[in-house]
């Protein structure tokens, strides 16, 4: 069937604005899938910063945490070393071999092609001892090899692993690639792995291009049954139709619904991205990734405390999610908390200089960091330190006789052996400062610890 021939979408003009809204949702519903999938192909392609391209259950390795003046990629500026896989189980499971980390934190997160966070390995979940975890496919059958630990059920038939070993320093990082060498994927049954994404179809214009990649990738990688009798009203714009694509030579109405309402869509994550923090606070929110609601794998939580009650909301949950922090880890595993204000609700900026005063270690499990980038291509500083982070594994920290910890934030080297010993370097011009915390106690969950305010010092 050429293009000419094919089915167009007729849309009675007095349903024109209903069909701008519908689109508009169905922008929110799909971004996450269609703004993932669009980066596992770009990533296998170019890969990710510190992390070079791989293909197919394959894992990329980044050899050390982000040097400074790279781009912010969610790579390992933050005390620990990444390692990303993109598992395809179309042909059957794959075997995951984790090795012992001796007790030394890692984790490997696993997400399926809508984003939602299913299953968890590491130190918090399941221990740091080695052993074998078999991922497979939705409605696999078939036999466990003995040997192996567990069974980690996958949602869709791609999957994405993200792993994160903690490194403490420049001498501790070929231990971390010794444990990255170890770690390794197998398949386990005859079968044809694909080597790519289901394509969209090139003849569609680019300003349909979203909801063709929505249509195809929602058909290859259907979510679970409440999405899916959700995503049952979005016949109306084409998004179920099988076959060739009915965006080629599109009803003119059609076309105006969807690019209206992509642009309505668009408009509404962005929205719901600005924080509400207020000046000179810190933007902290350890319920963003709560959007998976169905599937609770090895290693997550399942409990209310951790849905979105409201099915509805959760989408534009998740979509916000995917715009800012693509693959982000439920936050009884880590929580990030950002600071773009002083306690005087200026901007930080390298021109001055800073103080943030910790009269206790932030309450956590495994460790913190804090890291200061650029807000304009989100770089880290370059610095005669070597130093793009600081944390409660920094060696040489000066603590107050009190156990209280003042560390100084800004681009020059503060005067004194202690302030030196505690200076995390900034970037010139202004600047954001993003403070991790790895299994996160209860009082950062529930609020009743606060982050101190950043003080200002001075010029810098």
């Amino acid at each position: 069937m050429d293009a000419g021939e094919r089915e167009r979408v007729a849309v009675p003009e007095e349903n024109a604005e209903e069909l701008v809204a519908l689109a508009a949702e169905a922008y929110v519903y799909g971004c996450p899938l269609v703004h993932g999938l669009s980066t596992v192909e770009d990533f296998m392609q170019t890969g990710s910063g510190a992390l070079p391209p791989a293909p197919f259950n394959h894992f990329a390795h980044a050899g050390q945490p982000v040097a400074p003046d790279a781009h912010f990629a969610s790579v390992g500026d933050d005390g620990t070393v990444h390692s990303l896989a993109h598992l395809d189980l179309s042909g059957g499971p794959v075997l995951l071999h984790v090795p012992d980390t001796d007790g030394a934190y890692y984790v490997l997160q696993f997400v399926d092609a809508w984003t939602n966070n299913f299953a968890y390995v590491g130190r918090r979940a399941t221990g740091t001892e080695a052993g074998d975890w078999l991922v497979v496919p939705p409605g696999w059958a078939g036999s466990v090899p003995d040997g192996v630990r567990g069974v980690i059920d996958a949602p869709t038939s791609v999957v994405t692993v993200i792993g994160r070993d903690a490194c403490d320093g420049p001498d501790d990082r070929e231990r971390v690639r010794a444990l990255q060498a170890r770690l390794a994927l197998t398949h386990v049954e005859p079968g044809t792995h694909r080597t790519g994404l289901p394509a969209p179809d090139p003849d569609v214009p680019e300003s349909l291009r979203f909801f063709e990649q929505l249509r195809v990738w929602m058909a290859d990688f259907p979510p679970s049954a409440p999405d899916q009798a959700y995503q049952d009203r979005f016949q109306p714009l084409g998004l179920l139709e099988e076959g060739p694509s009915p965006y080629v030579s599109a009803d003119p109405g059609l076309v105006h619904a969807l690019t209206e309402g992509l642009v309505r869509g668009r408009a509404r994550v962005a929205e719901a991205s600005r924080s509400p923090a207020a000046d000179g606070g810190w933007e902290t929110n350890p319920h963003l990734f709560d959007y998976n609601l169905d599937r609770y794998g090895v290693g997550t939580i399942d409990s209310p405390q951790w849905r979105i009650a409201d099915r509805e909301a959760s989408y534009l949950t998740r979509a916000v999610a995917a715009r800012n922090a693509l693959w982000g880890s439920h936050g009884y595993e880590a929580v990030y908390a950002r600071a773009f204000r002083d306690a005087d609700g200026e901007l930080l900026n390298g021109a001055h200089s800073y103080v943030l005063r910790f009269d206790r270690q932030p309450p956590v499990g495994a460790f913190w960091s804090m890291t200061a980038y650029g807000t304009q291509g989100h770089r880290l500083a370059g610095n005669p330190a070597d130093r793009s982070s600081i944390g409660d594994r920094t060696p040489g920290l000066v603590y107050d006789e009190d156990g209280s910890l003042t560390l100084h934030i800004g681009r020059e080297r503060p005067a004194g052996p202690a302030a030196a010993a505690n200076w995390l370097p900034s970037p010139g011009g202004e600047f954001r400062i993003v403070l991790r915390l790895y299994v996160p106690g209860q009082e950062i969950l529930d609020g009743t610890w606060e982050i101190p305010a950043v003080q200002r010092s001075g010029a810098g």
